[in-house]
């Protein structure tokens, strides 16, 4: 690969050349247009033209020499298509994930974890557990994954869950539009480093906004790209809603619909009367829930990433919508992070911005101190599995991402070979949900909040009359006083003020469409001063949600790597806390008394809750370590025939190889005290002597 000057000059040549083209191309165009009035001769033309292809020719070659002497960049789309290739390689070969189904030719976007796969999710759910269910006292639940379409349909899932897909006209095959949208311009910019910066610009604000865009601009951009077919190139259909929810029915009759639940926040949302309940009816307070959720993805691709079965770990934090302060924000308001506001987004640089999570909330870019607090926490839970910190920002949605209801809404975005993957969402929902499903069941999902002292305050009393209703409007007269008892205040005052004037007002059912006459006798509306300690609100919900497989994967590519000198050799360099097994037992060769020390050293490990395998097979310590290395283990004692004279056995770490002689009571709780995060690698080298290393090769 050549050095950063000699690129720059080829790209300096390059960059000329473009320009070169850029403008006898125009110089082309215009002597055209003239050539058509008759002010130049063909001949002028033609010999311009000639030109014009000689510069391309030296463009081509310039384009040519700057790719061969760049090599293959690991920023490049085959530099990440060639780590990912390498990555997915030693997580399949070691089992970490593979394709579910696999002797009958596979599913696509359905996988099985193998034993260390599942051992590293499952200690991620235990932090995760740890770090939010514990430190915040939130009430754990599990609700099932069959949810019946009435509580789909209030939540809107069964109208608007939905991505816009597009066909192959020919084989029907089907595609995410606005994937193929994203794949072609960023193709498009990687080809061509000498776009003008306008050019550039235009085509970054595309990438922008790719997730917001309607069907119609969808369509439009698709055609204006000249977007076809991957694989068969044939022209594609307009894009079009596809409901992404898996249907099915409940019960032997088929007769109630039911779906496969998409998210788990349902289920805590329709159980929040008994929640509020178990927590001595107080706000705030927050429940959560991890379980597998179902979406049938219109084409699965990048690995575990876009998958139909994945699991999700979900927080409803229930608050009051008049005060969204947190009591712990002050403990995490100074942390600094990469922040991603819409100005950054919209604005010519669109690069994050490293912020205090305090000054982001005091300036308003974050809504409010809940929804910092939870930013701030999510920061840290990823940082300490492993996450690079320089490779997470949180995007906060543009405008016109958001639901209508939304207060506000972050993504945490992790990069990785695939880009910038979202692997939590964290949003004011306001009181949307609990309203929706209040309104679909007519069971009042609300809190009474109490005043500091009891307060006058007025309202507005609706007094339908039930004889009058009955008489004139027979069998319509329920669902008319039903509609007038839940009219706001502020429609209950325009229809007084209504009936005052013209004797009778309109009042339409919105359910039905219907429209019906309201007269002065069917209904008394008034002002009333009553006394109260408090009033009914309905919580406003602060949803932090984890693609957990999402940030399995990128946690993957995160910790991989291949040792100095020796492609080879791959490591997983994942943290004691994710790690499959925090420590592997060698006997240093095959020997009875050395296996025997080993199983007793691996007993104890286990006794103190410290994964562990022991490795008694006959080939050599450097291979072992390298196995385990390409597994993640960050710690391996070895035992030798000094551990048989003097009761010590060396452990070695991972990332740095060294190795220090402890003895065999002492080790269980060092491994233990390293694995819990108690004490670093750094406190055991200081305090115990460092040893050559074992053979590493």
């Amino acid at each position: 690969m050549a050095s950063e000057a000699e690129l720059a000059a080829l790209h300096a040549d390059l960059t000329a050349k473009q320009a070169d083209v850029n403008r006898t191309g125009d110089e082309v165009r215009a002597m055209k247009g003239a050539l058509k009035e008759k002010k130049v001769d063909k001949a002028e033309v033609d010999k311009v033209v000639a030109k014009l292809t000689a510069l391309k020719l030296e463009l081509k070659a310039a384009e040519d020499a700057y790719k061969a002497k760049a090599g293959v960049s690991k920023d490049s789309s085959e530099g990440r298509k060639k780590f990912r290739e390498d990555v997915s390689n030693a997580l399949e070969r070691r089992l970490f994930y593979i394709p579910a189904f696999k002797i009958y030719g596979g599913i696509a976007g359905l996988y099985d974890y193998g034993p260390p796969g599942c051992a590293v999710k499952a200690n991620i759910l235990q932090f995760w557990r740890q770090h939010y269910v514990m430190e915040e006292n939130m009430l754990e639940v599990e609700c099932p994954c069959v949810t019946p379409e009435v509580v789909l349909k209030a939540s809107g899932h069964v109208e608007k869950f939905t991505d816009l897909m597009v066909k192959d006209v020919k084989t029907s095959a089907c595609y995410r539009a606005d994937h193929l949208l994203k794949d072609a311009v960023e193709d498009l910019l990687e080809k061509n480093p000498t776009f003008a910066p306008d050019v550039v610009l235009e085509h970054k604000n595309v990438l922008a906004r790719v997730d917001e865009f309607s069907a119609d601009e969808l369509g439009a951009l698709l055609t204006k790209y000249k977007i076809v077919a991957p694989e068969t190139k044939n022209e594609l259909s307009k894009p079009y809603p596809f409901n992404l929810m898996f249907a099915t029915s409940i019960g032997p009759t088929g007769t109630m619909q039911g779906f496969l639940r998409p998210e788990t926040a349902q289920g805590i949302f329709v159980n929040f009367r008994d929640l509020l309940y178990y927590n001595g009816n107080k706000l705030p307070f927050a429940a959560a829930q991890i379980g597998q959720a179902f979406r049938n993805e219109i084409a699965p691709r990048q690995g575990l990433l876009r998958v139909r079965e994945f699991t999700l770990a979900e927080i409803e934090h229930f608050v009051d919508p008049e005060d969204k302060s947190h009591p712990k924000f002050k403990h995490v308001k100074d942390l600094e992070f990469l922040l991603y506001p819409r100005a950054e987004q919209l604005g010519a640089e669109k690069k994050p911005v490293l912020t205090k999570i305090g000054d982001a909330v005091a300036q308003g870019i974050v809504n409010n101190e809940t929804l910092g607090y939870f930013i701030a926490r999510t920061y840290l839970f990823l940082t300490k599995l492993g996450i690079d910190k320089t490779r997470l920002r949180f995007r906060q949605h543009l405008a016109s991402e958001m639901a209508h209801y939304a207060q506000d809404c972050w993504d945490a975005e992790i990069e990785c070979s695939y880009g910038w993957i979202e692997c939590v969402g964290l949003a004011d929902r306001a009181a949307y949900d609990l309203k929706q499903h209040s309104e679909e069941s007519k069971q009042p999902l609300i809190a009474f909040k109490r005043y500091d002292k009891p307060r006058e305050v007025e309202h507005v009393v609706v007094a339908p009359d039930s004889k009058v209703l009955g008489k004139m409007l027979k069998k319509d007269n329920k669902v008319v006083k039903e509609a007038l008892e839940a009219m706001s205040e502020e429609e209950a005052l325009a229809m007084q003020a209504k009936l005052e004037k013209d004797g009778e007002a309109p009042l339409t059912i919105c359910t039905t469409n219907q429209t019906f006459t309201i007269t002065r006798d069917m209904v008394k509306i008034a002002k009333e001063k009553r006394t109260e300690s408090g009033k009914n609100i309905t919580p406003s919900v602060i949803e932090p949600s984890f693609g957990v497989g999402r940030i399995i994967y990128c946690l993957f590519e995160h910790s991989y790597y291949a040792r100095e000198g020796d492609e080879q050799r791959t490591v997983f360099k994942f943290t004691p806390l994710v790690a499959p097994i925090k420590v592997t037992v060698f006997p240093l060769v095959s020997n009875a008394k050395l296996d025997e020390e080993g199983y007793q050293i691996s007993q104890a490990m286990t006794a103190s809750g410290v994964a562990n395998k022991i490795d008694t097979t006959a080939i050599s310590i450097g291979k072992r370590y390298a196995r385990t290395d390409e597994i993640g283990v960050p710690f391996a004692i070895t035992v030798d025939f000094e551990t048989l004279q003097g009761g010590t056995v060396t452990l070695r770490e991972r990332e740095t190889t060294e190795q220090v002689r402890i003895g065999t009571k002492q080790v269980v709780g060092v491994v233990r005290s390293l694995a819990d995060g108690v004490v670093a690698w750094s406190d055991v080298v200081a305090q115990y002597p460092k040893v050559e290393a074992k053979e590493e090769k």
